[in-house]
């Protein structure tokens, strides 16, 4: 995202984007498959934060959350 979209969204309202499922939700949708979108948010968008973006960042913060998550992931799914 960019430090313009990122104004954007703030101005209509959005409090979390998650880009990254959208191309799978698409094509599952096309071939008629039912779709539960779940996101980790791991980072904060361009210019919310004074730290600069890193990788390391990202990957951090998904294994502090991945044992959390995974319970909760199966819960839900076990529950569907």
């Amino acid at each position: 995202e960019t430090a313009a979209e990122i104004r954007y969204f703030d101005k209509i309202g959005i409090d979390a984007v998650g880009m990254s499922t959208v191309p799978e939700t698409i094509v599952a949708n096309y071939l008629g498959m039912k779709v539960l979108g779940i996101a980790c948010i791991t980072n904060m968008a361009t210019g919310i934060q004074q730290k600069k973006h890193s990788h390391e960042d990202v990957v951090k913060t998904a294994k502090i959350a991945s044992e959390n998550f995974v319970k909760w992931v199966a819960n839900t799914v076990k529950n569907i």
